[in-house]
């Protein structure tokens, strides 16, 4: 038979099916292909090609049925596995499902249909054994297009690696402004810093895996923009801040006065026998201050209920007394909250009652919780960074879903 059929058998025939065909009839005969490389390259360009992965596992089961792993031009490149066949490679497969892929094959032009006169699938051999004639599926585009589905998986490649990187730079610049913010919120340094804060929040959680390039590049410059503000702001204070020795810093401290005597040794300075404040070369870690007042009271609005005479709290030391209140409400025992004064420091305790407080429902035991925290703190593994952390992000998110308790985390500050 000289005429090789190029129509489908009971299916309409359409300008791709014909652009395929006639591609393939102008490739350079010595063309030749790995299939399983052509597969590959196939999985990875599936949404350039227009592909699903349904089909793709069809393709898969038709290229098993073709026994070189090279397919060439000049060699017979007809397979034709009946039905059940192609079923029982593909996984079982459903009939329906089966048909409706083979379908999506041949309209994305990755194999074309050379059907019998009556559309069943078989080969026709002649004396020698040797098959004269094939019915079935033709492999020739993917040798055809080969170069350009190695193309097409370049590029996805390409624009997965872009996004890589662009979340990457996303998660980088989130980490640098938060903690950049932080510094500037804990150190009480002169800036817009809690409008910072806002700023940031309103960017909301990192995007999506899926997230379009687009989406990622629009979000990466608007980050980039507000970095260069953040850290603007903080190197202007620093260029402004007269840098001294280490021996100056120390006598500025010692010039320094105090109002509230109670709180001198927990800010790293001590009272001499004399009466003079000095620094304290090596002050107790825990007895440091984790954020300033300000911020403590805005995580934890509910300790200010407690106030005597409902002054409000505008120092630690009427941050204490609170405490003081709170502590029988809570039915903390004066023994647990002595010893989280001793090991924490007498505001830091204040401050991780307060937490408590704030989240009071979500906790069974305050007085064996605050215990629990306290041998966290003597061993180094309670830090109050989390905490204000946590509180700050648990007053944006809606009320059903502030479950957020006070972390311990170890090895941070």
């Amino acid at each position: 038979m000289d005429h090789i059929s190029s129509t489908p058998f009971g299916r309409s025939l359409s300008l791709a099916m014909v652009a395929t065909r006639v591609k393939a009839e102008h490739c350079p005969p010595e063309t030749i292909a790995e299939k399983w490389k052509v597969l590959d390259n196939l999985r990875e360009a599936k949404q350039a090609v227009g592909i699903s992965d349904r089909a793709l596992s069809v393709l898969n089961a038709l290229l098993t049925f073709h026994q070189d792993t090279t397919l060439a031009l000049g060699a017979d490149l007809i397979v034709y596995p009946s039905n059940r066949s192609l079923i029982l490679r593909a996984n079982g497969m459903a009939p329906a499902t089966l048909r409706r892929n083979l379908a999506a094959l041949v309209h994305a032009g990755l194999i074309l249909r050379r059907d019998s006169p009556n559309g069943k699938r078989y080969a026709r051999k002649g004396q020698g054994g040797e098959i004269e004639q094939a019915f079935g599926f033709d492999l020739t585009p993917l040798v055809v297009r080969a170069a350009e589905f190695e193309r097409l998986a370049a590029e996805a490649r390409a624009a997965t690696k872009a996004r890589y990187l662009l979340r990457e730079e996303i998660s980088l610049l989130r980490r640098d402004i938060s903690q950049t913010i932080l510094l500037g919120l804990g150190e009480g340094l002169p800036g817009p810093w809690a409008s910072f804060l806002d700023r940031f929040r309103a960017f909301g959680a990192m995007p999506a895996r899926n997230a379009e390039a687009v989406l990622l590049a629009a979000i990466a410059a608007d980050l980039r923009a507000f970095w260069r503000e953040v850290d603007k702001c903080l190197s202007d204070h620093l260029k402004q801040e007269n840098m001294s020795t280490n021996e100056s810093h120390t006598e500025r401290h010692q010039q320094n006065s105090n109002s509230d005597p109670s709180n001198d040794s927990e800010s790293g300075c001590r009272v001499e026998e004399e009466g003079t404040l000095s620094l304290d070369p090596d002050p107790p870690k825990q007895l440091v201050r984790a954020f300033p007042l300000g911020l403590v009271l805005q995580a934890c609005p509910d300790i200010a209920m407690y106030t005597r005479g409902g002054e409000g709290i505008t120092t630690w030391h009427a941050l204490s007394e609170a405490a003081a209140v709170v502590r029988p409400i809570l039915g903390i025992s004066p023994s647990a909250w002595a010893e989280a004064c001793d090991v924490m420091g007498h505001d830091n305790a204040a401050i991780t009652l307060a937490a408590i407080l704030q989240r009071a429902e979500a906790i069974r035991s305050p007085g064996a919780y605050l215990r629990n925290l306290t041998q966290r703190a003597r061993a180094g593994q309670f830090s109050l960074g989390p905490v204000i952390t946590a509180q700050l992000n648990a007053k944006n998110r809606p009320k059903d879903a502030q479950s957020v308790e006070i972390v311990a985390s170890k090895g941070r500050g």
